[in-house]
């Protein structure tokens, strides 16, 4: 454990890397917090089966060994960990959201039915099915095309547009192989919970069809403290040509006017109240069709978004950090606007599109040269020489993400201009892999 100066609050952390330390020891206000390690990055991250409950026996025993006091439990990561920190928050009367309002977020099913009630406007069409029964499509009443994923999984991975049967049997069949990886310690989650009956057959191994929703995305972002909802940015998610793939994140939205902004944040309003999520952050992300004004919801992230936190930093000069904390404290959270070194920012996803061993990635030299050459540019590399990109976890299924650029200009022509400048100096190579 991480050594506690006299007069600090202990605030621990799910999976806290280097650069996540560095960034919350920067924050305004980090003298006050003495920053720790719940349970580590490759056992909660990087490994993609897990057991939920020797998880949660592991970090009580952790908590427990720890001879100060424990003020605060935050969370910036997606299962286990999201549902790691309420429970053993509440277990220690921490401010944290209910683990039923939790899952019925995070529960793709469950989330949906929840929206139905609660803001039926922006719900897309869908239905649950079993990816392990070889007649689920008869079950399924959406036309072609439509998206499948399962009701629990990391990002993009094991979602698939599928056109006509032959598709939907493709994805099924990746499905099936990997569903169980998350499914199951989901489904130790959901027994610590009353579902209502039409969940009883729709466990963590269960998928979901949903209707293509087109048009331009983006995500409010901000916390329930104490019964009181705030918004504290809205990113643009942009994708890339294809519209399959997340491209970059831009801060602050500005592919949606302000009014369509607003029916955001009132829908997300509505349906976090409405399931009782308190005490706790969220982003929500919408596809908003420019040409019918039609709002449709895709998802509910019941965490502040860790890939935010460098936008915030640049445009509004404080991390999305101080939010979560100030929340888990019980505290009210503030957050400045406008008061950063740029006008935008953004995460900028670098990508290889088909499968490949890596056999080089950029170096220290050349990293430094982006960061000296574009101020205020940081370099992320997610791959190191040796690794398949097909075997690493939680990738999108159409394309591999091999690392981000995180860039902040005057305007988005100036973000893009920089962008090509620092891939000419960024030099990834890749090697065909034997027999494809």
């Amino acid at each position: 454990m991480t050594e506690t100066h006299p007069g600090t609050r202990n605030v621990f952390v799910l999976a806290l890397t280097d650069p996540h330390r560095e960034e919350l020891e920067n924050m305004r206000g980090a003298e006050q917090f003495t920053f720790h390690p719940l349970l580590d990055y490759e056992t909660l991250i990087q490994n993609t089966r897990h057991d939920f409950d020797e998880l949660l026996d592991r970090a009580r025993a952790e908590l427990d060994d720890f001879e100060g006091s424990v003020d605060a439990i935050v969370c910036h990561w997606d299962f286990p960990s999201s549902m790691l920190a309420p429970i053993l928050a509440r277990e220690r009367d921490i401010p944290a959201p209910s683990l039923t309002s939790m899952l019925k977020c995070e529960h793709k099913y469950w989330s949906r039915l929840m929206q139905q009630e609660a803001v039926p406007e922006v719900v897309p069409g869908f239905a649950a099915f079993d990816p392990f029964d070889d007649e689920a499509l008869r079950s399924i009443e959406l036309d072609f095309p439509f998206w499948v994923k399962p009701v629990k999984a990391h990002s993009s991975n094991l979602g698939f547009e599928v056109r006509n049967e032959e598709d939907f049997h493709n994805a099924v069949r990746e499905i099936r192989n990997e569903i169980t990886d998350i499914g199951d310690a989901f489904n130790q989650v959901l027994d610590k919970v009353e579902v209502p009956e039409e969940l009883r057959e729709a466990g963590g191994n269960t998928c979901l069809a949903e209707e293509i929703i087109t048009g331009i995305q983006a995500a409010p972002e901000g916390v329930v403290a104490r019964g009181q909802f705030s918004v504290h940015g809205v990113v643009d998610m942009l994708k890339d040509p294809t519209g399959r793939s997340l491209e970059r994140l831009d801060y602050p939205a500005s592919t949606v006017p302000p009014e369509v902004q607003q029916r955001m944040t009132e829908a997300a309003e509505r349906f976090l109240h409405h399931i009782g999520f308190d005490d706790g952050a969220f982003n929500v992300e919408y596809m908003w069709d420019e040409k019918t004004d039609r709002l449709r919801l895709i998802e509910v992230n019941t965490r502040i978004s860790q890939s935010h936190t460098d936008l915030f930093l640049k445009v509004d000069g404080t991390s999305n950090h101080e939010v979560a904390i100030d929340v888990a404290l019980g505290e009210t959270p503030h957050m400045p606007s406008g008061q950063g070194p740029f006008t935008v920012a953004t995460q900028w996803h670098i990508t290889h599109d088909t499968d490949g061993i890596v056999r080089r990635v950029p170096d220290a030299q050349e990293i430094a040269e982006v960061e000296h050459a574009i101020p205020g540019t940081l370099v992320s590399i997610d791959v190191k020489p040796g690794d398949r990109l097909s075997k690493l976890p939680h990738q999108d299924s159409y394309r591999y993400k091999i690392g981000d650029l995180y860039l902040g200009a005057e305007d988005r022509d100036e973000l893009a201009d920089k962008y090509r400048r620092a891939l000419e100096i960024l030099t990834f190579e890749f090697d065909p892999v034997e027999g494809e």
